[in-house]
């Protein structure tokens, strides 16, 4: 399976960096199945960094060897996925030891939803209705050299269009 990787740099070889905010399965080296996705996330840092120009980094995932690490697989926005992304983004230390974190993003297209939950505006229940409705894409957050061992380096496209 291809996996993508938005950014303003070539990243050939993946690492673990200490982030300044706080996303939404911690700290990790997050990937998308959508081209799309990383390379608005990959337009979107340039421009924050105003550095560099729009790369989409191309990985190959090798899905066979899951077994050899630990997962944690959201498969849906459910209120387990809510909590801990609620989590994550509020800056609470979670206890977190898989290797490899798998589940829909809370993209800006959903931000408003999160923010009206973490304001106590909307309950647990309708914050995941209202997700529900909206389209999720998907994550692959790779958070040990374990996990890095299951993805490989294939090629980086410019993002400029």
């Amino acid at each position: 399976m291809l996996l993508y990787h938005g950014s303003n740099i070539i990243v050939e070889k993946p690492k673990i960096i200490q982030s300044n905010r706080f996303l939404d399965f911690g700290t990790g080296f997050y990937t998308t199945t959508n081209y799309e996705q990383a390379l608005n996330f990959a337009q979107k840092v340039t421009t924050r960094r105003k550095e560099g120009t729009p790369i989409v980094n191309i990985y190959e995932f090798d899905e066979s060897k899951l077994e050899n690490i630990s997962v944690l697989k959201f498969e849906t926005a459910n209120e387990k996925w809510l909590d801990f992304v609620s989590a994550n983004r509020n800056g609470q230390k979670i206890s977190d030891d898989n290797d490899l974190i798998i589940g829909p993003v809370a993209n800006d297209d959903v931000y408003q939803t999160f923010t009206l939950y973490s304001n106590g505006i909307y309950t647990k229940e309708q914050t995941i209705t209202v997700l529900k409705i909206k389209k999720l894409y998907n994550q692959y957050v790779f958070k040990t050299s374990k996990a890095f061992s299951l993805i490989s380096f294939i090629k980086a496209e410019n993002g400029k269009e």
